[in-house]
């Protein structure tokens, strides 16, 4: 039985992918493919395993040997679902590998806002600190998240480990209710927003959530509330809430999420970051890449391999 990764270079070069090559005969390892190579390098293969690469009913019509596709991603948003179905080709995702290291990420960007630290890292690197009349700099006011309200959208494993974090800094930790769900009885997201202090986004982007935070919803935050964003792009609106922090409405942004990645055009809040002087964190959709969560996802793709097998 032949298994074929398409990219594993999306999993980093320092992973062991024993757990993969040992449960076959014959093993390929591809480290990216482009599109145009997607049917060469499965011919004759039994199992597909992809993270980005895009497997689409053309490709499975060309490859009648193919039976199952291991998606190393909890997304299944690059593979044709129906044609896979038709075909009786089973596709397996991964989900809650990098709930850790998620919720460790969030933590990191919600203590560098709240401690300002991008706007005293810019006030060092530009000689502030040298010049001032006192020992100290303070002229940006830090937040202390201890008796703080956490407002957190995504109430699933990760919601659930970045409320224990923050109730381990003594924060008052409430969960909206679902956007039009109903039968749920936790308070709104309109509800929450004036009296929170953080709000963290740990959703999936659905047609509801698209913008859950939008400019009618910043106007009912709080002016130095955080806005942090480690789901999704588009769980956001980027420019109103850049307007926002800029206009001292708001008062720290970070997201590690952007509705195109990699931002190849940019994106205004790159441009912003670069500028310095704003209460502003963007990172490059690494939240999830600490080595355990990544071996995780090999271990979690082995399983559902594992599965796959016992039913052959």
């Amino acid at each position: 039985m032949k298994a074929v990764i398409l990219d594993s270079d999306t999993l980093g070069s320092d992973i062991d992918l024993s757990p993969l090559s040992s449960m076959v005969d014959e093993f390929d390892h591809w480290g990216a493919t482009h599109p145009e190579d997607v049917v060469k390098r499965l011919e004759g293969a039994t199992i597909a395993i992809t993270n980005k690469v895009v497997i689409d009913d053309d490709i499975m019509a060309a490859l009648p040997d193919l039976k199952m596709i291991a998606v190393t991603a909890t997304g299944t948003n690059n593979i044709d679902m129906q044609g896979a179905r038709e075909r009786n080709i089973t596709v397996a995702n991964v989900t809650g590998y990098g709930t850790q290291s998620v919720a460790q990420h969030t933590l990191m960007i919600m203590l560098a806002l709240a401690t300002r630290l991008p706007c005293y890292q810019h006030d060092v690197a530009t000689h502030q600190w040298e010049q001032a009349s006192s020992f100290c700099l303070q002229h940006y006011p830090t937040m202390q998240l201890a008796g703080k309200h956490l407002a957190l959208a995504g109430s699933g494993e990760l919601g659930q480990a970045v409320a224990q974090l923050g109730r381990a800094f003594g924060m008052k930790v409430s969960f909206c209710a679902r956007p039009n769900a109903e039968h749920d009885d936790r308070p709104s997201l309109e509800a929450l927003l004036p009296e929170a202090d953080v709000v963290s986004l740990h959703c999936p982007l659905t047609p509801e959530t698209h913008h859950l935070i939008n400019q009618a919803r910043l106007k009912l935050m709080k002016p130095d509330a955080l806005l942090i964003n480690c789901g999704r792009g588009g769980l956001i609106d980027e420019q109103a809430s850049l307007e926002a922090l800029k206009n001292r409405r708001l008062g720290g942004l970070g997201v590690d999420v952007l509705p195109k990645e990699p931002p190849r055009e940019g994106h205004e809040l790159i441009e912003a970051m670069s500028q310095g002087s704003l209460n502003l964190v963007v990172t490059p959709h690494n939240a999830w890449i600490a080595p355990e969560a990544r071996q995780n996802i090999v271990s979690m793709t082995a399983d559902n391999i594992r599965k796959f097998l016992s039913t052959e």
